[in-house]
């Protein structure tokens, strides 16, 4: 199979099928005989610290900065004693608005530790959009950088709470924000910085220093009483299909989440995983940091925010075993003009997820950049988030077609949309999972938590996909994004498949538009590969030789850019609604 100018024969890196078994409705449980872990995060942190104390855990390159599991866990603990000092404790809510950075981790674990529920706010909010993330959970104290890249964090809350400008800020009092009673700022830049030059915000360094009487023994009792059920995450949903919801998680979903996310990947205390991905969304924060907590491994932080050269260096500079990245990463890495100036023999394995992973792409990773064992996962915020994950055993044709099975511990059964029975093997229907996985809640939501999660604890995915004999996954598309067009169902994920096949092609998206006749008709959205030039008359062509020809998109826009989340999902819900406007305005 040629790749690039280079060929491989690629089933030379994978085992023969495993045996088959038969079931005859798609439902799959899958057991494991390591037990879930029945422990919270911090007792389970300060056992993998105690256990690899001088080993490193965490480097960020951006902030020159590498401390071992012992000099974590003792960063860890002061922070979570001035925390303590300053009147935080078990069931108060503190957000993050930051960038990748070792702060991140320090309050990730921190607040984990005194049983203080960590809510994950994305960098890029800004406007009302921040005020919402902020207002609807209720938060009591906010963590933020100064700023990134042009954007001026300081000023866009004194935009958002102009009280602040005449405010102490021991002495918070908001209109619009009334739960939110602190805002902490701290500089990556400049960790020992002492004041905050900004009127109503603490400095980082002021929170450190609140704690300095408090004990050891007083830190522990604070850990001894929280129960591994206790709610310790707020995550947002990554708002692709509408508005963002936050998703309440415990240390039982999160660490076991992460610890047998571990497992699958065969990482251990020699690992060194190179994390691109923001820590504000599940992929980086559970994922990636708490999975290497989970077993002595290494978090490597290559930059801020992504940037694909900053993550080839990292690679080889730190030697990293395993890289974690959404497919648009992987491509960007793939692309970048000096990708062939850097060693990636160190690789052998990573999670792609977040998005469908065509084969091709696939293919050039585990050639390109070494990753034999890199790995397709699939989830959701909802389930903690991994449910499914391909194995370094799995055939390629298994690694590039389905997204694994379910995780040990989980059950997941595919549905009949209608009437909600379980489906036959093989065919389509609704992605559903129960396990230790499931969320707690929608915060202060029980009208939409039990749309979602069902009396019997069944999460409804809102995805489509089918089921093998094996328990192995294919992802279809998405419930609400399937295209219904004169009666027959369409499934986005099978025409971008096609499409991205094109040599030209580095990127698709296909989505469904109103139609007079038909109810709905296929758009696909088309970014060309730099430096390539696409028509839409070769795109129709080639889509008409390789599509059945209702599948043929009727609409076909060639693209510089795409609307996207910040983790690098394609939020098709906007192209659907400027394609919308676009089509009414021509009409």
């Amino acid at each position: 199979m040629p790749i690039g100018n280079r060929s491989i024969e690629l089933y030379t890196f994978f085992k023969k099928e495993p045996k088959l078994t038969t079931y005859t409705r798609s439902y799959f449980h899958r057991g494991d005989s390591k037990p879930l872990l029945g422990t919270t995060i911090p007792e389970h942190f300060l056992n993998v610290a105690k256990r690899f104390g001088n080993q490193e855990a965490v480097v960020c390159i951006p902030q020159q900065r590498r401390l071992t599991y012992q000099q974590l866990s003792e960063a860890v603990d002061h922070l979570a004693k001035g925390l303590m000092a300053i009147g935080y404790k078990k069931g108060d809510r503190i957000g993050i608005w930051s960038t990748n950075n070792i702060e991140w981790l320090l309050l990730q674990m921190a607040t984990a530790r005194l049983g203080i529920i960590l809510v994950n706010i994305n960098p890029a909010l800004l406007g009302k959009e921040l005020a919402y993330a902020i207002q609807r959970s209720q938060l009591q104290g906010l963590f933020l950088i100064p700023g990134f890249r042009k954007t001026d964090y300081v000023a866009r809350l004194m935009e958002l709470m102009p009280e602040l400008k005449n405010t102490h800020a021991d002495k918070i009092h908001l209109t619009d924000f009334p739960d939110l009673r602190q805002l902490v700022i701290f500089d990556p830049k400049s960790p020992e910085q002492t004041a905050s030059p900004y009127p109503g915000l603490t400095p980082w360094q002021e929170i450190l220093a609140a704690g300095a009487n408090l004990s050891n023994e007083q830190l522990d009792e604070a850990t001894d009483s929280l129960d591994f059920d206790d709610a310790i995450n707020i995550q947002y949903t990554s708002g692709t299909t509408g508005f963002p919801k936050p998703v309440v998680l415990s240390h039982h979903n999160l660490l076991n989440n992460a610890y047998f996310s571990a497992q699958e990947m065969q990482f251990n205390e020699t690992d060194r995983l190179c994390v691109p991905v923001p820590f504000y969304h599940c992929f980086g924060m559970v994922l990636a940091n708490l999975l290497c907590f989970s077993v002595g491994a290494c978090v490597v932080i290559p930059s801020e925010h992504f940037d694909a050269q900053s993550v080839l260096q990292a690679i080889e500079q730190e030697k990293c075993t395993a890289i974690h990245g959404v497919p648009t990463m992987f491509i960007a890495e793939l692309e970048h003009a000096e990708f062939n100036q850097y060693d990636y023999s160190s690789l052998r394995s990573g999670i792609m997820a977040g998005a469908p992973c065509p084969p091709e792409l696939m293919t050039r990773v585990i050639v390109e950049m070494h990753c034999s064992d890199i790995l397709i996962g699939y989830g959701e915020t909802e389930a903690s988030p991994l449910t499914h994950i391909t194995s370094h055993d799995d055939s390629f044709e298994r690694r590039i077609h389905t997204v694994g099975k379910n995780l040990p511990h989980q059950e997941v059964k595919i549905i009949d949309t209608d009437t909600g029975h379980i489906q036959p093997i093989g065919e389509v229907g609704e992605i559903c999972f129960r396990g230790y996985h499931v969320m707690i809640e929608y915060f202060n939501d029980a009208e939409n938590t039990a749309k979602t999660v069902d009396k019997n604890g069944w999460l409804f995915s809102g995805d489509l996909g089918t089921m093998d004999e094996e328990g192995y996954v294919k992802i279809t598309g998405r419930r609400k994004e399937m295209i219904i067009r004169g009666g027959e169902n369409l499934y986005p994920a099978e025409i971008e498949g096609v499409i991205f096949q094109h040599a030209k092609v580095e990127q698709v998206a296909v989505f469904g538009v109103p139609d007079k006749f038909y109810g709905e008709e296929v758009m696909a959205w088309i970014l060309p590969r730099h430096n390539e030039t696409l028509s839409e008359a070769e795109i129709r062509q080639y889509c008409q030789e390789n599509l059945a020809h209702f599948k043929v998109p009727k609409y076909i826009c060639i693209v510089e850019e795409f609307p996207m989340t910040v983790t690098g999902k394609l939020q098709k819900f906007k192209m659907r609604e400027m394609a919308i406007k676009q089509l009414e305005e021509s009409q």
